[in-house]
């Protein structure tokens, strides 16, 4: 509960706010890449949501390829226990330096403000979507798949095993796992053992060591 509040407050003080004020200084000076496209507005906003969505796809790769990164976020992948919550379980330091990646996001691709915002919902909406653990029928399942991301996707992204957890990092659409070649769509729900290999135990999970995680010595992941 506590690590939620620190990443609502973290997400509310500093990513949101600097993120919907490079927006709106971007749209003022007709700044970045969607802006400088002479298309209707709705169709530049369709564009922007894309290019945010694609965008992400590689910061959260680095995440896991860039020892640094991991560090912070592996407090997000230890979670025993993969439903609503994990979406919310996120070291609050990660929250913070994402903020700049969203500042130079937004900014170099010239989001407006109410894509922002719609991009912003549909993300969170996503990512409890995705964390989740609905069992959602097969044939519904693999509808959705078609064009997002669903429970059964992400829950392989978060397998002890690490080239099945260094895949499936797609947020929204799925597309992007499927260009770059990091979708595994091959691993049944019922094998998967959800967690990281070297925390597995009860007292890792505890708020304090969650905390102090990025700052100690890496054990076996």
């Amino acid at each position: 509960m506590f690590m939620t509040v620190l990443v609502f407050t973290a997400g509310a003080l500093t990513v949101r706010r600097a993120a919907l004020a490079q927006a709106q200084w971007a749209l003022q000076h007709n700044f970045g890449l969607v802006l400088k496209i002479p298309l209707p507005a709705i169709v530049q906003s369709s564009i922007g949501f894309v290019l945010m969505d694609a965008t992400f796809y590689y910061w959260h790769r680095a995440h896991h390829k860039i020892p640094i990164l991991w560090r912070f976020h592996k407090v997000h992948h230890i979670d025993p226990d993969l439903d609503v919550s994990t979406a919310f379980r996120f070291h609050f330091v990660e929250i913070l330096y994402s903020t700049g990646f969203r500042v130079v996001q937004v900014l170099l691709l010239g989001i407006t403000p109410i894509t922002y915002i719609i991009y912003e919902i549909v993300f969170q909406c996503a990512n409890m979507f995705h964390h989740s653990n609905l069992r959602l029928p097969d044939v519904l399942e693999r509808l959705l798949n078609i064009f997002i991301v669903t429970p059964r996707m992400h829950g392989i992204h978060h397998s002890q095993i690490r080239n099945e957890t260094n895949s499936n990092y797609s947020v929204v659409f799925r597309c992007w796992d499927w260009l770059h070649r990091t979708l595994r769509l091959d691993v049944p729900q019922e094998s998967i053992n959800i967690g990281v290999k070297g925390y597995l135990q009860k007292e890792d999970n505890r708020l304090w060591n969650l905390m102090i995680m990025p700052f100690r010595k890496s054990r076996l992941t």
